[in-house]
This record gives C-alpha cells, sequence and structure tokens, in this order.
C-alpha cells in the first residue's frame, strides 16, 4: 500500500542543493536549453528561461526557429540564442555534452512540438515537458511510448486530461467501485497522478492549488499551502523553467520538482497582491538571501 503524499517544506537538503560552493563555475551548473515558437510566441519560452537562470543554472539557451530570432534577441541579455529550425537542427544542437536538462513546451506550439519531440526524447537529458509539448502527446499517443524516466510532465488539469483522459476522470470523483480507503490514500488526485506517473514511466506533476508530484515507484508528494496570486498568465511556465534549471543543475528529478513548486509559491507569497509571472523569478534572490543559501 502506498503512503501518504509527504508535504512538500523547506528542508536542510533543499537548502544544500540550492547553495553554490566557492570554487563553482558556470559549467559547474549547468546548462539548460529551452525551446521557443514562432514569432508573438516567444514570451511564454523567455519566461521559463528566466526561471532557469534566477534558480542557477550556470547557462541557459533559448532556441528558436529563424523567424522569431530578431523577437528573442532584443528581449534577452543574459539568456543565450541558438536557432532551432527543425529535428536535425535540434539533434545538432544537443550534442553538445555542455547541455544538462531541456525544457519543451511554453510557446512551443503543437504542430512543432510534435516535430521536435522525437529528437529531443531520444537524446535521453532531464527534460521537462510543459504546454504545447503536453497537447501534442495527447495528440500523438506514440509521442507517450517515447517518454523516459528522466522526463517531468507538468501539466494543469486541463493538459492532464489530454494526455491521460481515462485518469483524469479520477481526479474529481471517486469511482463508487473504488472502497474506501484511510487517509489521503482516498485522495483520488494523488492516486491518479500516481497511476499517470508509473504509466508514463516518468514523473508527473499536477500544477493547481493542491500540486502533487508522484514518481514511477510511488513516491508522491503534495504542495497545499495557499499561493492564489499564481493565478496569473504565465506562471506555470516559470514554473517549468524552475525546474528545468534545477536540473540542469544536477537535482534528482523528484528533489528539482519539489523544490520547483516550493520556490515558485514562497516567490508568489512574498511578492503578494498584483503578482505577475515576470515577478515571481526576480524575487527570488532576496528568498535565497533569507534563506541563507
Amino acid at each position: 500500500m502506498f503512503s501518504d503524499p509527504r508535504r512538500i517544506t523547506r528542508t536542510p537538503a533543499m537548502l544544500a542543493h540550492l547553495r553554490k560552493p566557492v570554487d563553482a563555475h558556470k559549467f559547474t551548473h549547468g546548462h539548460a536549453l529551452v525551446l521557443t515558437g514562432g514569432p508573438g510566441r516567444t514570451g511564454a519560452a523567455r519566461l521559463a528561461a528566466r526561471g532557469a537562470l534566477r534558480v542557477g543554472a550556470g547557462l541557459v539557451t533559448l532556441g528558436a526557429p529563424p523567424a522569431a530570432q530578431m523577437e528573442v534577441a532584443v528581449q534577452i541579455t543574459a539568456l543565450m540564442l541558438r536557432r532551432v529550425e527543425d529535428a536535425a537542427a535540434l539533434t545538432a544542437l544537443l550534442a553538445d555534452p555542455r547541455i544538462t536538462a531541456l525544457c519543451m513546451g511554453p510557446g512551443l506550439g503543437v504542430e512543432r512540438a510534435a516535430a521536435l519531440l522525437p529528437a529531443a526524447l531520444a537524446r535521453g537529458l532531464p527534460t521537462v515537458l510543459d504546454a504545447d509539448a503536453l497537447s501534442a502527446i495527447g495528440q500523438a499517443p506514440g509521442l507517450r511510448a517515447a517518454l523516459h524516466p528522466k522526463c517531468l510532465l507538468t501539466p494543469h488539469e486541463g493538459e492532464f486530461a489530454r494526455v491521460f483522459p481515462d485518469l483524469a476522470k479520477r481526479l474529481r470523483k471517486e469511482p463508487k467501485s473504488v472502497p474506501a480507503q484511510p487517509s489521503t490514500q482516498a485522495n483520488t488526485r494523488a492516486s491518479a497522478v500516481r497511476d499517470a506517473a508509473q504509466l508514463a514511466g516518468c514523473t508527473v506533476l499536477l500544477k493547481g492549488p493542491q500540486t502533487l508530484i508522484a514518481s514511477p515507484d510511488g513516491a508522491c508528494s503534495l504542495h497545499d499551502a495557499p499561493a492564489p496570486w499564481l493565478a496569473t498568465a504565465g506562471s506555470g511556465d516559470v514554473l517549468a523553467g524552475l525546474a528545468t534549471g534545477l536540473l540542469a543543475r544536477g537535482l534528482p528529478m523528484h528533489a528539482a520538482a519539489e523544490t520547483a513548486v516550493y520556490l515558485h509559491a514562497e516567490a508568489a507569497r512574498r511578492f503578494g497582491p498584483g503578482l505577475i509571472a515576470e515577478d515571481i523569478p526576480e524575487a527570488l534572490p532576496g528568498m535565497f538571501t533569507d534563506m541563507g543559501v
């Protein structure tokens, strides 16, 4: 029998993972690649990339199609830019062993996501799949079969339903055929996310007021401290970026997901009313100082 989901809190291990040693350099903390879509759609990926950089990834590169390169270039400074036109270009870029994590989905476009996913998943890097990447997987079940244990899926309920339509039915209502179980083990959301992780063979992070993280081995974590100002466009893109940055730095998958969720919510609470997505990465430096990171 699975145990109840563990509540996500700040721990000494989390702080230790976040600290940078005095002898560190940028490649010590990894290189995150965030893929973006075409013109007019680059904002979500730029939010994710900013989150990855603020959380401590040593380098972050945005991979843009040719038509969006100028749009991206005039918006970024500390982030780097590479041209990624198609799957062949992505394969060539991912051959660089210094790239340690990948983020796909925010602002990517479903068609572009479907075209790039086989090349991305073939590399086997720690990979965060969000937004349009999840929609592409939902439309092409064969893509789900290509998922690997180093993937982190970060759906909200609607995206969860696209990827796992049968399991999504259990998020809101307990099937009468399922006998009552004690404590939160009867929580259908936790059981659905656990089953999704086992089915996909990778970690699943279900976003919401009660965020759940489940790994294929049955480990499950819950974050239910309220942060209502996260209900704003782009906040999920930043969360995907935070997780990507932490994976780039070498954190284990479940620990990276937990830390990203914790920092995301704490940044929102720290900023308070009026929060927009751009504020979340900018709240991190002050938080880290207060946390002694």
